[in-house]
């Protein structure tokens, strides 16, 4: 049974969009662990988190870059979220969100947007920390 009252979430209309980011030779950015970006993640099976509007993006932390084609991230999210499995971190003045430490996806630098921000040295160490913590 289909519930009628559910979000249907739109696998053709992000596969068409995922061929054209593929297709983009120039759509390459260099980014560096620290920072905010919009990242075209999709729209995700279950739990996991999907991007939003046309370019199916959701803000993202990189954690790490592995070469200049692929960094592993973790979503962040503006829903207060007080458990161990997000980290709150303060963006801009008045606002919050929460890094999802249990969403890490290793992405392609393809499906990065624009860059947004720059965590300080001390947030980035200790959402690391929470992140490893998470992980056991």
């Amino acid at each position: 049974m289909v519930c009628k009252y559910c979000y249907m979430k739109d696998f053709n209309e992000w596969n068409i969009y995922k061929t054209e980011l593929e297709s983009m030779i120039s759509n390459v950015k260099y980014a560096h662990a620290r920072e905010i970006w919009w990242c075209s993640l999709g729209v995700n099976v279950g739990v996991e988190s999907d991007g939003k509007n046309n370019n199916f993006e959701r803000p993202v932390l990189i954690m790490k870059v592995y070469n200049k084609e692929s960094i592993v991230v973790l979503p962040i999210t503006t829903k207060a979220k007080n458990d161990p499995f997000h980290f709150k971190i303060y963006v801009k003045p008045g606002i919050y969100v929460w890094v999802k430490l249990t969403q890490v996806r290793m992405v392609s630098n393809k499906r990065l947007q624009r860059k947004v921000d720059v965590v300080s040295n001390d947030i980035f160490f200790k959402i690391r920390d929470a992140w490893i913590k998470s992980l056991f």
